[in-house]
C-alpha cells in the first residue's frame, strides 16, 4: 500500500476510534509527520511531532533518560520505547511513533551497520517496538522504508474495529 493511502487509513482509523497521534522523529526527519499531514483534515487527530536528532533533544525534550543514551545509545530499544512515552506524554496523545536509526550512508558500526533502525509504536496503551535491518539502498531509501514500515505497523496495531 502506498504511502499516501496508509496515511489517509491511519486518519480515518483514528478519527472512527476517536484517537491522537504524534511523532518524535530521529532518522526520519519529520517525515511520518508530513505522510500523516498531507491528508485533509489530519488536524483533527494529529497533535504535532519533534524531530529530535541530537541526544540532547532526546533527553531534554522526550524525556529519554541520559543513562540509556550512553549504555544503550540513540539508536536502541530503550531509547525510541522512551522517545515514545516522552512525546506521548508531552503532546498528550494516545497513539505515537517514534523512529532512531543509521540512515546512511556514513555513521554505522559494526554492531549497527547502515539500515539498523529502532521503531516504537504506541497504540493500545502499549509501545510496540521493531528493529529493522534494512539493505543498505542509500539514505532516501532507508528513509523512504522506514516510514513506510512505521505507518503499516501503526495501522496494523490500530486492528480492524
Amino acid at each position: 500500500m502506498k504511502t499516501k493511502q496508509l496515511a489517509q487509513e491511519i486518519n480515518d482509523k483514528l478519527r472512527t476510534k476517536g484517537l491522537t497521534l504524534s511523532t518524535a522523529e530521529s532518522c526520519t526527519g519529520g517525515g511520518i509527520a508530513a505522510a500523516i499531514t498531507s491528508v485533509p483534515g489530519s488536524s483533527d487527530i494529529f497533535k504535532g511531532g519533534i524531530v529530535a536528532y541530537a541526544n540532547e533533544v532526546k533527553s531534554s525534550i522526550l524525556s529519554v533518560s541520559e543513562t540509556t543514551l550512553q549504555h544503550e545509545g540513540a539508536v536502541s530499544e530503550a531509547t525510541v520505547r522512551q522517545m515514545t512515552t516522552g512525546v506521548a506524554k508531552l503532546m498528550q496523545t494516545e497513539c505515537a511513533i517514534a523512529t532512531s536509526g543509521v540512515a546512511g550512508p556514513g555513521g554505522g558500526t559494526a554492531e549497527k551497520p547502515v539500515g539498523t533502525v529502532w521503531l516504537a509504536v504506541l497504540a493500545n496503551g502499549k509501545v510496540h517496538t521493531r528493529l529493522l535491518r534494512l539493505d543498505d539502498n542509500g539514505r532516501d531509501a532507508n528513509i523512504k522504508a522506514t516510514i513506510q514500515i512505521a505507518l503499516e505497523t501503526l495501522l496494523s496495531l490500530l486492528g480492524d474495529n
